[in-house]
């Protein structure tokens, strides 16, 4: 369809204004081809003929609503300015949305107001997320970024432009915060804190206030961040560009010199700034030209801090910092030097001159020389040398060129050494850079800064323009679509006018090399030779300025200034002064620097060669090094993959939200966004799925086009026909291009369908109320037709009315009258009537419409109540026959029980007669062992005289040892001696080994010549092919034998005195060596001989006591030195002191720990009082649960009946139980006195034999095969490693660990433990709880990524802590045990501790756990809750024809047409995933509840953060979808039981994010319901959804800003966090509530399958 056929009535379009730019009109006829006037009206009524030159060129046409306030500026449907400037409004102003993507650039409109859009919540949101997934952001671009440079391996780069003000410093920084923090390296070093830590020192001394900026960079930074092959940070570089040195010394009105000056006058009183003696900064001539000292806000002392802080951050120490500011101090003196006038030609300073004083001192210069130089020069003729005195600009000139040039040099050398402490430690794999550069200028006045930045920016746009026609040709060539060639403005003529050969720049560095070169001279050869240029142009009212034509604008140049900028001189003598300088610092910067003296800089792979410049001689000047440094950095940006950020200045107040059209179009067409559009508009801007397209249009597709089933092809069908011109689309493989307009032709095809749909159903309804009304008023015709006739036939019937007498006739007559009066009211009260009737009628249907509704409700209770009366009917029946079967069961089961009791009564018996018998064979043994034991005791009489001979021979061997002992102690007098002659020995071994040393060094160099001599004879007789290969061997040989014998017998001539130097170096070798090896011989042997005395002195200490304290005595008065009793007393000393200090903080401890145990119980009361109160609101919720159960008792008494037979058929079988549990324990009992006696005669009896077997026979006595199982397993010492294995280590949940009982390995762990306690062993015990909780943390860590195995051991850790608490002793576990579990408890050992390590194993599981199911169930959540439609055929789905990057769509898998995307059912199923696994695992359910909680609170927090970084979300219809799905997740908590968990209370936030998204929000009313129903949304994300809110069709409204004002109003005093984001990291903190087990463990059986053999139950 042709662009001129959409120009109809009711169309909108955009007109020229001279204060909006643009203003909107609305056409009111049809345009016809050949008119010259457009009928329009204005939006505030006015009617407007505007008129159209030559009939041809209409203005741009209006998207519509729908399409206003895109994320993208190329998805609209009409690409043109007013568009821009609209929808960005749209944005900034009604949304307050600060980001817009504009193809591949992001444009960045500065707010002026702190947003909370930049916490690290965002940063990990926008992390890993594909461009435009989420709305436009700097993260995002970030992102892209770093996603591309880890993709492709190709470096990055961030290009920020803007004018001063419109926040390019502030996007470079985020910029580098979000790669910090999603690259942390992890190491020590933390390089991405340093990196970061560079800003604010590069602000301090490169930024100012400007009168459009508080913050105002006066330079370019190019900012390198390295990666390693890991892509984490590994270091950083920065080149500067231009910086404005001018800035230094002048300062325009209400402007201030660079931060650095201001904070240091700031802390002028701080002691480490008291030397340099600073004054107020409005007390310097530096710093108060500009008459703003302060800036309102800003604190300057507070930034020194901070700027002092990153400086050490950086490693840089305090004597660097200290020289800096003294550099900066003695400008700022330099600066308040008088420099008097001596007659018109001449110039003084005073000798006294305070602050030239100061200025030398601190740069350690002379004074003399630094003052006559000032106001003189030195001009060197052919013959002489002149000293010329200079007046006094000159000399002021000179003092301010001074000042510039050491400010820039301090400024070079401080990015120096930040780049050195930046620098990569290892090798860079790639790096991502960050450009923070000027914008287009243009200022009332322009001088030579403007036109270096205009230069700069003409390079990067001509790169930008080529970037983006590329981009777009590979979009086209991925989509199959044929690629047509777009014409596009290169700014190449621009730039060779400004750097080609005899271009500005080669004249201007030209002129600069005359002396008496001026200003006007360079701009009369500006007009000679480029005035014939069609870009230059020459003003008509000025001889000393000329013209431009940028990319931008026209801009008008003063050449005054030109040249001295250029040249940027100095005079020689001061620089010489400055090279004396005793300052070190100083004289480094004026020194002359060598021709390769260039610092290392990271090289980048130039995409094109170089441009050399046009002359060698000019290379000095500034324009020269600026245009250098310009080459560079192209280079380097056409190496990288570069991405693009415009930043904007709404306002120039720099008020919040305020949005000047004027300044805003002027920088959109200075900054590259509207060449981008024109370059859209230019092919097919429009770019849609298939998806979209079907989704948005089908309600213009017929029946047959429907049932295609292929969307594709449906889609391709509808097109061809809605739009027969092919070449307004184009299909591709996964989009739809269309042309500019045709997007607005849909959405106007598809608002008329809408809207003729809208009139039909109008017209019907209003059909039927015009025929209802119509029958009415001719039911009411009739009656008043049957009225009028009966009276026609009354008056005609009165035809003999004159045979009646003249009274009877007026009476009759004053009687017809009254009839008629009557007749006529009674016909109204009719008609007053009728009209009732009908209004009852009406009020009959309604009533008789709302009583069959009622009927069929009350039909469908009645069903349903039916039903559930045959239900309790069927289950009544169920029930009875379930009670009589029981009945039937307990009377068998009774008469089992008693013939089971008879049997083991009968057992009973039998074993009370053979305990009588054991009783009497005891007593018979017990006769044998009184006799064992008189016999016992003679032999122990005949060993205790033995014993007593025994020691009769101790004691003279203790004799003999004493003698020995004195032998001994001589013996260490000796040794000692021998000990002080050791270091002697030692110093002769080092001379010894020096002299070897020495000796190798003299063999290396005699080798090394011999070789050399060797390799010259072995070039001369082989020829060069060999010869390498030779000397090569020969060299390995020489290193295998160092001598080189071998080598040299094969040369006569070198054989002799090799063999002679061998001979005298083997024996200097063998002389060291035998020297050497004798005295470690005699070392060796000396400490041999004292390990000996002191292993003797051990075992004569261990042979007796007190020879031990002889030995002691005698050793402490021999080798106790008096130094060594002072150090021990001073260490007593400093002992004493230590524990007055450590009682003083137990003392200070224990007062905190009082008072915190006295909060404590204040928040414990706090506590009970809130259980009181919920305990009150349970009470009465039981009440009320009572009340309901009394009404259903009617219904319950069978089953009531039912209960009690079941209750007294259990209280049989307990009391059956306890009785075979009393029988069974004491049948136990007199067991294990059986066996006592039993293992009492078999030791007895071994006693006889040998007293040394006592518990070896006791072992031996016990019964191999008991009679009852006590609950424990007994296992070997040996064995512990390989129960471990097979419980722990080689357990699989999916194989053996499936038929198992749930917990069963923990019970089966806990009865080893039961088994060590028993036998009162604290090593085995010790060990195996050790190795218990070591086997668990190895599984987990070896397996942290298995579901199974996380869920089987959190349940098992679980268990076993469970069952360390109910056995353990205490009365809190024990409550519910029973009485065999009571005797079933540990005796000997208090696992306390144990307990608590395994609860801390127990919650870093579950917090393992929580961490593997929130990776699986985290990718389905936005897709399943928030992309996903499960409302059929409520499209939520608005189209937004955002072009992502080529990359981020095609080499990342964007196009997942081939994959099903999730939905709800997906999440459901896989949270039933996770609850089936670890109920079959045995978990609690309240743990269970705990960790559905956890996942709710993950779904909730994902999916709010989503809908607030997302706007096409924020709609009404996907707030229905969001309520369907968590009715979807409240059903499953129902079915699975689980609502107790307070899992749905998570989901409150996204609950109340739907609810806000289908709520009215037009009143006051609305408002507050607002306020009252978002309680759980903070005030900054109401706002925001408010803000974001989204129409999804022309029939809904946006919400206002005066609404979204009134809803902030009655939002401020509530209390909410500020930031935007919920911490969708955030853990409740878990409990493990006790839970009694009801297991018994002496009835657990040892599965076959678990290969446990060598456990034996006992």
């Amino acid at each position: 369809m042709a662009l001129s056929e959409l120009y109809t009535k009711y169309n909108r379009v955009w007109i020229p204004d001279a204060e909006h730019v643009w203003q909107s009109a609305e056409i009111l006829t049809d345009f016809k081809p050949g008119e010259t006037v457009l009928e329009l009206q204005l939006e505030d009524g006015t009617e407007l003929q505007y008129p159209l030159e030559g009939g041809e060129k209409l203005p741009p046409l209006r998207n519509p609503d729908i399409l206003v306030g895109e994320n993208d500026l190329t998805a609209l449907s009409y690409l043109h300015e007013p568009a821009v400037l609209h929808n960005l409004k749209v944005r900034f102003v009604e949304s307050k949305i600060i980001y817009t993507y504009c193809g591949i650039i992001l444009v960045a409109v500065n707010p002026y107001k702190q947003l909370p859009i930049y916490g690290d919540a965002v940063i990990h949101a926008y992390s890993g997320q594909n461009m435009g997934d989420l709305d436009p952001h700097i993260f995002a671009v970030a992102e892209e970024a770093y996603k591309q440079m880890a993709r492709n391996n190709k470096n990055q780069s961030i290009i920020v432009s803007g004018e001063s003000g419109a926040g390019k410093t502030v996007s470079a920084r985020y910029a580098m915060r979000y790669f910090a923090v999603v690259s942390k390296s992890g190491s020590k070093t933390r390089v991405e804190d340093k990196v970061l830590a560079s800003n604010p020192i590069t602000e301090a001394i490169g930024n100012a206030k400007t009168t459009r900026n508080d913050n105002s960079s006066r330079f370019g930074k190019y900012t390198e961040i390295s990666f390693d092959k890991r892509y984490q940070i590994i270091g950083a570089n920065m080149r500067t560009y231009l910086l404005e040195k001018s800035r230094v010394v002048f300062q325009s009105e209400n402007e201030r010199n660079y931060h650095i000056f201001y904070q240091m006058c700031a802390c002028a009183n701080q002691p480490e700034f008291k030397g340099l003696r600073l004054l107020a900064a409005d007390k310097f001539n530096y710093t108060r030209l500009g008459g703003e000292t302060e800036i309102e806000g800003v604190d300057d002392c507070a930034d020194m801090v901070e700027t002092r802080r990153t400086f050490s951050l950086l490693g840089l120490k305090d004597s660097f910092q200290a020289d800096v500011f003294k550099v900066l101090a003695a400008i700022l003196h330099l600066g308040n030097v008088v420099i008097k006038e001596n007659g018109s030609e001449k110039s003084s300073i005073g000798s006294r001159d305070p602050h030239l004083a100061i200025f030398c001192e601190l740069m350690g210069i002379n004074m003399d020389n630094m003052s006559r130089w000032l106001c003189h020069r030195r001009i060197v003729l052919s013959a002489e040398t002149v000293v010329k005195p200079q007046p006094k600009e000159r000399a002021i000139n000179a003092r301010d060129a001074l000042a510039k040039h050491i400010y820039a040099h301090l400024f070079n050398w401080v990015i120096h050494k930040i780049n050195q402490a930046l620098m990569i430690p290892g090798k860079q794999h790639s790096f991502i850079g960050v450009l923070d550069i000027y914008g287009f200028e243009t200022f009332d006045v322009n001088s030579f800064e403007q036109f270096c930045i205009n230069y700069a920016n003409e390079k990067l746009q001509q790169q930008f323009n080529l970037h983006v026609f590329k981009l777009e040709q590979e979009e086209y060539m991925k989509e199959d679509i044929p690629w047509t060639l777009i014409d596009f403005y290169d700014n190449q003529p621009v730039i060779d006018l400004i750097e080609a050969k005899m271009g500005i720049l080669d004249l201007l560095d030209e002129e600069c090399l005359f002396l008496q070169g001026t200003d006007k001279n360079w701009l009369q050869k500006l007009y000679n030779f480029l005035g014939s240029k069609p870009l230059f142009e020459k003003p008509r009212m000025s001889n000393d300025s000329f013209v431009i034509q940028h990319f931008a604008d026209k801009v008008e140049y003063q050449c005054k200034g030109f040249l001295e900028k250029n040249r940027d001189t100095l005079y020689e003598e001061l620089v010489d002064i400055m090279r004396a300088s005793q300052f070190a610092l100083l004289a480094n910067f004026f020194k002359e620097e060598e021709p390769n003296s260039s610092h290392k800089m990271i090289k980048v792979t130039p995409a094109h060669p170089r441009v050399k410049a046009s002359n060698k001689q000019l290379r000095t000047t500034v324009g020269d090094k600026f245009r250098s440094s310009l080459y560079l950095l192209m280079e380097t940006l056409n190496a990288t993959t570069p991405h693009y950020v415009r930043c904007i200045k709404p306002n120039e107040e720099k008020l919040p939200f305020e949005y000047d059209s004027k300044r805003v179009v002027q920088q959109l067409r200075a900054c590259g966004v509207l060449e981008t559009i024109r370059i859209s508009a230019q092919s097919y801007p429009s770019r849609w799925t298939y998806i979209e397209f079907y989704s948005r249009y089908s309600i213009l597709m017929s029946q047959s086009e429907l049932k295609l089933g292929e969307k594709k092809q449906t889609c391709k069908t509808v097109l061809q026909r809605l739009i027969p011109d092919s070449n307004q689309y184009k299909f591709g493989r996964s989009k739809i291009f269309f042309r500019a307009g045709q997007v607005a032709y849909l959405e106007k095809l598809r608002l008329d369908h809408l809207r003729a749909a809208c009139v039909s159903i109008q017209k019907h309804v209003r059909g039927w109320r015009q025929r209802r009304r119509f029958l009415h008023m001719r039911q009411a015709a009739i009656t008043i037709q049957q009225y009028v006739r009966g009276k026609k036939q009354i008056s005609e019937s009165t035809c003999y009315e004159h045979s009646i007498p003249p009274d009877r006739t007026g009476k009759l007559n004053k009687e017809n009258l009254g009839l008629m009066e009557r007749l006529t009211s009674l016909s109204n009260a009719r008609a007053q009537g009728l009209e009732k009737i009908q209004a009852l009628e009406a009020e009959l249907g309604k009533l008789t419409n709302e009583m069959a509704a009622l009927e069929e409700r009350a039909r469908t209770k009645s069903e349903e109540a039916n039903q559930t009366i045959a239900l309790l009917q069927s289950d009544k029946e169920k029930l009875t026959e379930a009670n009589k079967a029981l009945e039937q069961k307990l009377k068998e089961t009774t008469l089992q029980m008693q013939d089971q009791f008879e049997d083991v009564k009968r057992k009973l018996m039998e074993d009370l007669e053979r305990e009588e018998r054991f009783r009497k064979v005891a007593e018979h043994n017990s006769e044998l062992q009184k006799e064992d034991s008189d016999k016992e005791i003679v032999v122990l009489k005949e060993e205790n005289r033995r014993l007593r001979e025994e020691r009769i021979r101790l004691q003279t061997q203790v004799e003999e040892d004493e003698k020995i002992n004195a032998e001994l102690q001589e013996q260490v007098l000796q040794l000692t001696k021998h000990v002080k002659v050791i270091p002697d020995l030692r110093k002769e071994i080092n001379s010894l080994q020096m002299q070897r040393a020495e000796a190798d060094k003299t063999t290396r160099a005699q080798n090394l010549q011999a070789r050399a001599k060797m390799s010259l004879i072995t070039r001369q007789l082989l020829g060069e092919a060999k010869e390498e290969i030779l000397i090569q061997r020969l060299n390995e040989e020489a290193l295998d034998n160092d001598d080189g014998a071998d080598l040299l017998a094969a040369f006569d001539s070198m054989e002799k005195a090799a063999k002679v130097m061998e001979t005298q170096l083997r024996e200097q070798k063998d002389t060291c060596k035998s020297q050497q090896e004798a005295l470690v011989f005699k070392n060796e042997h000396l400490n041999k001989e004292n390990e000996q005395l002191q292993a003797l002195f051990q075992e004569k200490s261990n042979v007796n006591q007190s020879i031990g304290q002889e030995v002691a005595r005698l050793s402490a008065e021999n080798m106790v030195i008096p130094e060594l009793k002072q150090q021990v007393s001073e260490l007593n000393r400093h002992k004493q002191e230590l524990e007055t200090q450590l009682q003083d903080q137990s003392a200070e401890m224990s007062a905190k720990i009082k008072e915190l145990s006295n909060k404590l119980q204040l928040t414990v009361e706090e506590e009970q009082s809130q259980r009181r109160h919920l305990e009150e609101k349970i009470t009465e919720s039981e009440r009320r649960r009572e009340e309901m159960e009394r009404q259903m008792a009617d219904l319950q008494e069978e089953n009531e009946q039912l209960q009690k037979a079941q209750l007294s058929e259990s209280e049989a079988k307990n009391k059956l139980r306890q009785e075979t549990s009393r029988l069974t324990a004491e049948n136990m009992d007199f067991e294990e006195q059986l066996d006592m006696k039993d293992r009492l005669i078999k030791r007895l009896q071994d006693q006889i034999k040998a007293i040394q077997t006592h518990a070896t026979a006791n072992q031996k006595a016990e019964p191999a095969v008991p009679k009852e199982y006590l609950g424990m397993l007994e296992y070997k010492k040996e064995n512990e490693s390989r129960l471990i294995r097979t419980l722990i280590l080689e357990l699989k949940p999916r194989g053996v660990g499936v038929l198992m009982i749930p917990g069963l390995a923990a019970h089966l762990l806990f009865m080893c433990v039961r088994h060590a306690d028993y036998l009162n062993d604290g090593n085995k015990l010790k060990s195996l709880m050790n190795g218990i909780i070591s086997a668990i943390k190895e599984v987990i860590t070896n397996q942290q990524e298995s579901f199974e195995v996380l869920s089987f051991w959190l349940s098992n850790t679980y268990h076993f802590l469970n069952c360390l608490k109910q056995y353990s002793g205490d009365e809190e576990f024990m409550k519910h045990n029973t009485p065999r579990q009571n005797k079933n408890c540990l005796r000997n050992f208090d696992l306390s501790e144990h307990r608590q390590i395994l609860s801390d194993l127990a919650i870093n599981i579950y917090h393992q756990f929580i961490s593997m199911m929130e990776d699986a169930l985290f990718p389905m959540i936005i897709p399943g809750m928030l992309e996903h439609e499960s409302l059929q055929g409520i499209s939520s789905m608005k189209p937004t024809g955002f072009r992502k990057r080529s990359n981020s769509v095609y080499e990342d898998g964007g196009d997942h047409s081939g994959s099903e995307p999730f939905s709800v059912t997906d999440i459901l199923q896989q949270l039933d995933a996770f609850h089936t696994s670890m109920a079959q695992h045995g978990m609690e359910p309240q743990l269970q509840g705990q960790v559905i909680r956890q996942l709710f609170f993950l779904i909730g927090a994902t999916s709010v953060n989503s809908i607030l970084l997302r706007k096409d979300l924020c709609s009404c219809r996907k707030g229905m979808q969001i309520r369907c799905n968590i009715s979807y997740l409240e059903e499953w908590l129902r079915e699975k039981d689980l609502q107790s968990s307070c899992a749905m209370e998570t989901l409150g936030p996204l609950s109340q994010v739907a609810w806000l998204l289908q709520v009215n929000k037009t009143t006051d009313d609305d408002a507050a319901e607002i306020k009252q129903r978002c309680s759980e949304l903070s005030p900054v994300q109401i706002v925001k959804i408010l803000n974001s809110y989204t129409p999804i069709d022309d029939f809904e409204k946006r919400v206002t800003p005066s609404f979204v004002r009134k809803v902030q109003a009655l939002l401020q005093e509530r209390e909410g966090s500020s930031q935007l984001m919920m911490d969708s990291q955030y853990r409740f903190q878990v409990t493990f509530p006790f839970c009694s087990s009801p297991q018994a463990l002496e009835l657990l059986q040892v599965p076959s399958n678990l290969r446990l053999g060598f456990v034996t139950r006992i």
